[in-house]
C-alpha cells in the first residue's frame, strides 16, 4: 500500500512539473518587467483592437485565432519570457495558460489594457509613434494626451479635439496633421517657428475650429481669440481655459520671451486641471498656480528653463503628473529622481 501511495504522490509530481503555471502582475510590475530586452510583450487581443491603441513594442497574435499556439511557437523566443496581455486581463490569462503549458515562462497583466490606461502609462496606435497618456477626470471622463513633438500636443477630450502649438516639421520629424481630426480648439502660445505654423493650422482647421492665441500672432494670422495674461475663457459647460504669464528673467534672455507678451494656459477639463506652461523660466508667478493635476514645462536654456529651474517651477506649481517637454537636447533623464521626495510624478516622453 505503501508503495502504491509513493507511485501516486510521484506521478502527481510530474503532471504538476508539466503544467508550468504564470504570474500575474500590476501595472508597475508589468512596465518594471517587459523593459528587460528578454521580455517579449504579447498582445492578444484582435487586429482590430491593437491598431487602436497598444503598448509600445508588443506583438499581436490574437488568442482566439484557431492557429494561435502554432503562430506564437514559431514567432516566440522559448528563452524568453512572454509578457502577455489584452483588454481587461480574462483573454491574456486563457494565453498565459496555453503558453505555459507548452514550456513558455510566462507573466500576465492583471486589468489589461485598461489598467494600463488608468494608471496613465503610454499607448501608441498602429502606424504612429506618438506616446498617449490618459487621465480620468473627476466626473469618470477620458483625456488622452498624445506627444507629438517639442512643444506641440493633441488632446482628446469626450470627442473634443484640442491641439496646442500644432507644427507640422520640427528638424528631421514631421507630424502627419492630415490623420487626424479637424479641432475644435487651437492654442497657439506665441510666435515663434516652433510654436506657432500657418500650414498646420490650415490642416487643423474646419468650420468649427477656435483659435486662441495672444495680441501677436493674432495680428500675424489675421484672426483669434485673443487672450492677454490673466484672461479666462469659458469654451464649454466642461471647459475653462486661463492664460497665465511665461517670460524670461535671465539677464541677457529678456528679449527671447519679454514678459506679458507670451501666454501659458491652463486648460480645466471637467475639474482635471492641465498646466501648459509654454516657453518660461521658473517665474515667481508660478506660486499662484494651484491644484494642476497635469504639468507641462521646457527645459531648455537659453530659450526657456535650465533643470534646475524646472525642479524649482515643479516644486512651485506642485502637479501630480508632470511631463517635461520643450527640451531638445537637454539632458531631463534625472528630472524623475529629484522630484521624488516631492511626490511629484515625473514621465519623459518624446517632447525632444
Amino acid at each position: 500500500m505503501k508503495k502504491i501511495i509513493t507511485n501516486l504522490l510521484a506521478l502527481l509530481g510530474l503532471a504538476a512539473c508539466s503544467q508550468q503555471v504564470y504570474k500575474n502582475m500590476d501595472v508597475n510590475a508589468f512596465a518594471s518587467r517587459i523593459a528587460d530586452p528578454d521580455v517579449i510583450l504579447l498582445d492578444v487581443r484582435t487586429a482590430e483592437e491593437y491598431d487602436d491603441g497598444h503598448i509600445r513594442n508588443a506583438i499581436n497574435i490574437d488568442v482566439k485565432q484557431d492557429s494561435f499556439i502554432e503562430e506564437a511557437k514559431s514567432t516566440l523566443s522559448a528563452d524568453k519570457t512572454i509578457a502577455v496581455y489584452c483588454k481587461g486581463g480574462t483573454r491574456s490569462a486563457n494565453a498565459a495558460k496555453m503558453l505555459a503549458k507548452e514550456g513558455f515562462k510566462v507573466v500576465n497583466l492583471k486589468g489589461g489594457i485598461m489598467a494600463w490606461k488608468g494608471a496613465g502609462m503610454p499607448v501608441e496606435k498602429n502606424g504612429s509613434t506618438y506616446e498617449i497618456d490618459s487621465f480620468t477626470t473627476q466626473s469618470g471622463k477620458t483625456v488622452r494626451i498624445q506627444a507629438l513633438v517639442h512643444a506641440s500636443m493633441r488632446i482628446e477630450y469626450e470627442g473634443t479635439e484640442i491641439e496646442i502649438d500644432p507644427v507640422s516639421k520640427l528638424g528631421e520629424k514631421t507630424i502627419d496633421y492630415t490623420s487626424m481630426p479637424k479641432a475644435d480648439y487651437i492654442f497657439i502660445t506665441h510666435e515663434h517657428f516652433d510654436h506657432l505654423d500657418t500650414a498646420a493650422i490650415k490642416l487643423l482647421t474646419g468650420d468649427k475650429t477656435q483659435l486662441v492665441t495672444n495680441q501677436t500672432c493674432a495680428d500675424i494670422l489675421g484672426y483669434g481669440t485673443v487672450m492677454a495674461n490673466g484672461d479666462v475663457l469659458q469654451l464649454a459647460d466642461d471647459i475653462t481655459v486661463e492664460a497665465v504669464p511665461a517670460y524670461n528673467t535671465s539677464e541677457g534672455r529678456q528679449n527671447f520671451h519679454p514678459k506679458g507678451r507670451d501666454n501659458g494656459f491652463i486648460l480645466t477639463l471637467d475639474g482635471l486641471r492641465i498646466y501648459i506652461a509654454a516657453d518660461t523660466e521658473d517665474i515667481p508667478e508660478m506660486v499662484n498656480i494651484k491644484d494642476i493635476d497635469i504639468a507641462f514645462l521646457p527645459c531648455n536654456q537659453p530659450y526657456t528653463m535650465t533643470v534646475e529651474q524646472l525642479v524649482n517651477a515643479a516644486r512651485m506649481v506642485k502637479p501630480k503628473v508632470l511631463f517635461p517637454y520643450h527640451y531638445g537636447q537637454t539632458d531631463v533623464s534625472g528630472i524623475p529622481s529629484q522630484l521624488e521626495a516631492d511626490g511629484i510624478e515625473v514621465r519623459i516622453r518624446h517632447y525632444e
